[in-house]
């Protein structure tokens, strides 16, 4: 039995038409998985992280519009702290103060790999089981083809004859070589595609999908949503602090106003008054005394 009889069997056509079918779906779906990742990173890469609080509206309208990323995108933004700001105001000026001192731009309450992951974004997005099944197969073609073959090549045997049972066994022993050469052909592709598959699936799923990681990883700060509110309340503490002592500081501060108010205004008024009213009480004595020697002069005469 030549090798142009043996690949021309029907059961190695099969293994071999299973394992070139199940390559070519393996590559058709981790390019187009590439191509994807690709996408979001070169948008996801023109960000900063100084400016991500300008720009989030650009990003999230982006990630929105994009199918492939926004069931995720929807999920995570749900997670995100935002720097807020209150506005103080001052006499006629406004002045802006974070909420916070430690959620600076835009931080996330979980860790960005739980949303961004090798499940979300790559074997979530194609029959995945099927292709890590695919070797399983393969090698599961092997014995059933074999063991199928062999109970064929027996039942050629014919002992009915001398001339029959030579040309029997000559045909069971082929028999039995294209029964052995199918396990080959089966266990050979189960461990190309296996070799093949991890290769392409390192070079157009992970690596790309570690730069995204990486990208997100520094975009979003991960910060637990027990830390943010620990120091939500250790601000608010710091401010209650800040006013019951600018409170306790009042009566001395008006206490000290009012002093100084008085000295600088009240005092120079109330020294002026006295003063008139010592210049006026001074001429009314002289009047008088002019008035009591005019009595004397007229008795006098």
């Amino acid at each position: 039995m030549d090798f142009k009889e043996i690949f021309t069997d029907i059961p190695v056509l099969i293994v071999l038409f299973t394992f070139v079918f199940s390559l070519f779906y393996c590559c058709i779906q981790y390019i187009k998985v590439n191509k994807n990742l690709k996408t979001i990173i070169k948008f996801i890469s023109t960000f900063k992280k100084n400016d991500l609080n300008f720009r989030f509206k650009e990003l999230d309208g982006w990630m929105l519009s994009n199918p492939y990323v926004s069931v995720l995108w929807i999920e995570f933004k749900n997670t995100l702290v935002f720097s807020e700001s209150v506005a103080l105001k001052e006499g006629d000026d406004y002045q802006y103060q974070d909420i916070s001192s430690t959620v600076q731009n835009v931080q996330t309450t979980f860790d960005p790999l739980y949303f961004f992951n090798e499940e979300t974004l790559v074997t979530s997005k194609f029959n995945y089981k099927m292709v890590q099944t695919i070797p399983t197969i393969l090698t599961g073609f092997g014995p059933l083809f074999t063991f199928m073959k062999i109970a064929i090549a027996f039942g050629m045997i014919d002992f009915s004859s001398p001339e029959k049972t030579i040309n029997s066994v000559a045909a069971f022993m082929q028999g039995m070589q294209a029964a052995a050469f199918v396990s080959v052909v089966a266990v050979s592709s189960s461990l190309i595609y296996l070799l093949v598959e991890k290769a392409l699936f390192q070079q157009f799923c992970k690596k790309p999908l570690g730069k995204i990681q990486n990208i997100i990883g520094e975009l979003f700060a991960s910060i637990s949503s027990e830390k943010f509110l620990y120091e939500i309340l250790r601000e608010s503490k710091i401010q209650n602090n800040s006013a019951a002592n600018i409170i306790g500081t009042m009566p001395k501060q008006f206490k000290s106003a009012f002093n100084e108010t008085m000295a600088a205004n009240l005092v120079p008024y109330l020294e002026n008054m006295i003063f008139g009213l010592n210049q006026l009480n001074k001429q009314m004595k002289e009047v008088a005394k002019g008035a009591k020697g005019g009595d004397e002069v007229d008795g006098l005469f």
